[in-house]
């Protein structure tokens, strides 16, 4: 569609670049036995096994090349004949459909229907959108000195498709008439940018693993042929793509990393789902939650290519513990009015050096309610921790009651920066008599 103003020597054609189609003709064709056989031969075992020769007979007859009459037209040959590809590409008839994520890619030619020439012809093409005009091609250094009468100068433009919704190629041409009179002519091509996927995101956090699991979805007439879904990780995140064949061999896997089959997504609301997992590296300590965004590139039947960049996909906001109290080993045995003793592990998660420490039961419960005691000093000293370090140690311990009982408060301080970390989860024991 274009607009033009006023009586012009030149005009614009315009004329969208890309891959040609298959050219489908499915007339209504037939088996050549069912033109001379019924269903009800097979119900007589004599003349089901006279069928075949005599089935080859007719076909020899029917598909003899110097019968002009094209008899044989409408009927199946080879059974490839039933897809109804006629071994034609049909050039594009109109701009069709134009998805985000592609590349545009147009011929344009300017005529002269005149009968004299145009000079100096100064030929501009843009993009222009809701909220940016993208110049594609600007000859004012160097115009076209002349145009004959009947004759036409070509080019062509791309733009890589960045934007969804209404978009206008404007051509435009400053040129001097055959009487010497400079005429400018504007012309516009209006096409909509169409979204052809979509992405559905779903975050969950199990322990400290986050998954995100991506659904994507194919809007266009055609199928879509992934050659990558790639998530890019945040800051201070890992990503791991979870898959169903991870457990064959090794080989395996990289014979499939060296020839990646293009994974199909069927045209008109086919649908691939993607699973990753997601931990932080080991020298992470930010608080965010932005988990990172998903690169997709696709090639349609004929190899015409997309890429898509999502937006910053986000989850809960996680913090990173600076440092990390977990427990190594527990006795199985333990007695009551017997020392015994728990083997923890204490690992600084930043990359600065930290402590020195002092560990400690919580002093919260009076000694009535106590059920497991420190035994000896009431603190323990720990050295300084390097960056990402850890250190192993054992809490000397007393249990003064029978049965099912917790340890609980175990509590790390930090002497240096005066902070007190947040104190181990209760541990559940068995204290029996000796």
């Amino acid at each position: 569609m274009s607009t033009t103003q006023g009586t012009h020597s030149l005009a614009f054609r315009v004329m969208r670049l890309c891959k040609p189609s298959f050219h489908v003709d499915a007339p209504l064709r037939v088996d050549p036995a069912d033109l001379i056989v019924g269903e009800d031969i097979f119900d007589d075992p004599i003349a089901a096994s006279r069928l075949p020769p005599l089935i080859d007979g007719q076909v020899s007859n029917l598909t003899d090349t110097s019968d002009l009459t094209y008899r044989t037209r409408f009927l199946l040959q080879h059974p490839s004949d039933s897809f109804g590809l006629t071994g034609l590409l049909v050039l594009p008839q109109a701009f069709g459909a134009i998805y985000l994520g592609e590349t545009f890619c147009s011929y344009i030619s300017i005529n002269n229907s005149s009968n004299f020439e145009v000079r100096d012809v100064i030929i501009k093409a843009e993009i222009q959108t809701e909220r940016q005009r993208i110049l594609l091609l600007d000859t004012s250094k160097t115009p076209v000195e002349t145009i004959r009468a009947g004759g036409r100068y070509d080019f062509i433009v791309e733009h890589d498709v960045k934007e969804l919704g209404a978009h206008t190629l404007v051509c435009t041409a400053l040129y001097n008439d055959g009487d010497g009179e400079r005429k400018y002519l504007p012309q516009f091509f209006k096409f909509i940018v169409a979204n052809p996927l979509s992405v559905r995101t779903k975050v969950r956090v199990v322990k400290e693993t986050t998954y995100l699991e991506a659904c994507i979805e194919n809007h266009t007439k055609t199928s879509l042929y992934m050659d990558q879904v790639e998530f890019e990780p945040a800051q201070y995140w890992n990503a791991q793509i979870l898959k169903a064949d991870d457990n064959q061999s090794e080989k395996d896997s990289h014979t499939r990393e060296t020839f990646k089959t293009p994974i199909l997504i069927r045209s008109g609301g086919g649908i691939r789902n993607y699973l990753y997992q997601l931990r932080f590296s080991s020298n992470g300590s930010a608080q965010s939650n932005v988990l990172g965004k998903l690169q997709i590139t696709w090639r349609t039947n004929l190899g015409e290519p997309g890429r898509l960049q999502t937006q910053q996909i986000l989850g809960n906001p996680i913090t990173q513990k600076e440092v990390e109290l977990s427990v190594v080993e527990v006795p199985s045995v333990i007695n009551l009015d017997k020392p015994f003793s728990v083997h923890l592990k204490l690992k600084n998660h930043t990359e600065r050096e930290l402590g020195p420490f002092e560990v400690w039961l919580s002093q919260n419960d009076s000694l009535d309610e106590k059920a497991v005691m420190i035994n000896g000093l009431q603190s323990l000293e720990l050295q300084e921790l390097g960056a990402l370090g850890t250190t192993d140690f054992h809490l000397n311990l007393i249990a003064i009651k029978l049965g099912v009982q917790k340890i609980t408060g175990i509590t790390v301080f930090d002497k240096k920066e005066k902070k007190t970390y947040d104190p181990l989860p209760d541990l559940e024991i068995f204290v029996d008599v000796d």
